[in-house]
């Protein structure tokens, strides 16, 4: 009996141990994807369906169409099934923008059945990137950028990738500018996908998120010197990768989310003086290898998540005092 029950314990203990090591922080894990892809129509500007995601109060309070968030039922939460609709469906969220990923709606499932813990201090703001501006604006480096005509390896490219389900399209009417989509093809994409890519040197926006593509991949992408957006997150690129982009001057968006980059990536991105907007959440990247890298190219914006956002840190102070106050209370009727 007593063999049986240590026998018993030690299972309960390791899968208590296994769901302690895959629980779902909210700031780390679910704000950045809200952030990023939910608040521009839930937040305070923008109610689609009287929806707002940008507070745990609100977020739970629901929309006209009820409860958007079950806590602990992920099937019976609305968020949940508007995430996971096919493309193309009428009610499916995000409704502009690329889709979440799975890695994605897979976190926020298991963050609504873990019991949807979001601290109260936490509030998502929409981010605002360069490709959701105006091409012409000086910030996403269109601007500076001189005209150039597709060559004839250009226009083999372009059917080349449109073949293997890839749009490569103009950014605007009347412009030669073009932007290639791989993310709509996810784990499909592979770095020989990417080859025809080096011809396309019209190319200033480029989404590569969700795929498989590798460090070696992107030399495909290192001689695109009009490149201004730069999209890898969700992928396996790491520090070596990041070499490669070391010529891509006009760069001013670069978005490495959940990818294994290091400081030393960093290091390869200090001679891009264009860029502007730079997300490392969820990277291994450290507090130091970020204020290096701020000292490098001051007019960057580097996002963290978050832990890092200036405003939430003033909340977090405020809570603090709020329970030291407490506390003093406390031991004073002591």
């Amino acid at each position: 009996m007593k063999k049986t029950f240590f026998i018993v314990a030690a299972m309960a203990f390791g899968s208590w141990q296994i769901q302690a090591e895959t629980k779902v922080d909210f700031a780390k894990d679910i704000q950045p994807i809200f952030e990023q892809s939910c608040i521009k129509c839930h937040g305070p500007e923008k109610q689609k369906g009287d929806l707002r995601l940008d507070s745990k109060a609100a977020a739970m309070k629901g929309g006209k169409d009820g409860p958007a968030i079950v806590v602990g039922q992920a099937d019976k939460s609305d968020l949940y099934r508007r995430i996971t609709l096919p493309p193309g469906s009428d009610d499916i969220m995000p409704s502009k923008g690329d889709l979440l990923t799975k890695a994605q709606t897979d976190l926020i499932k298991d963050w609504i059945n873990q019991g949807a813990v979001w601290p109260e201090q936490a509030v998502a703001k929409a981010v605002e990137t360069p490709a959701a501006k105006s091409e012409s604006t000086p910030e996403t480096g269109f601007a500076n950028l001189k005209e150039i005509k597709p060559t004839s390896a250009e226009a083999g490219a372009v059917t080349k990738l449109e073949s293997s389900g890839v749009p490569v399209r103009p950014i605007a009417m009347n412009m030669n500018w073009r932007e290639a989509n791989f993310h709509t093809q996810g784990t499909n994409i592979t770095d020989g996908t990417l080859t025809p890519l080096k011809d396309v040197l019209t190319l200033v926006d480029l989404n590569l998120a969700g795929t498989r593509v590798t460090d070696a991949g992107l030399q495909n992408v290192g001689g695109l010197t009009n490149l201004v957006t730069l999209h890898l997150e969700h992928t396996k690129i790491s520090d070596a990768g990041l070499a490669n982009l070391k010529n891509l001057s006009h760069l001013a968006y670069l978005n490495l989310f959940d990818t294994p980059v290091t400081d030393k990536g960093l290091e390869q991105l200090k001679g891009l003086s264009n860029l502007k907007h730079l997300y490392v959440w969820q990277t291994k990247v450290t507090d130091q290898g970020v204020t290096d890298l701020q000292k490098a190219l001051p007019k960057v914006q580097i996002y963290r998540g978050w832990e890092n956002d200036p405003a939430s840190k003033k909340e977090e102070k405020k809570e603090e005092k709020k329970d030291d106050k407490k506390e003093a209370k406390k031991e004073a009727k002591k």
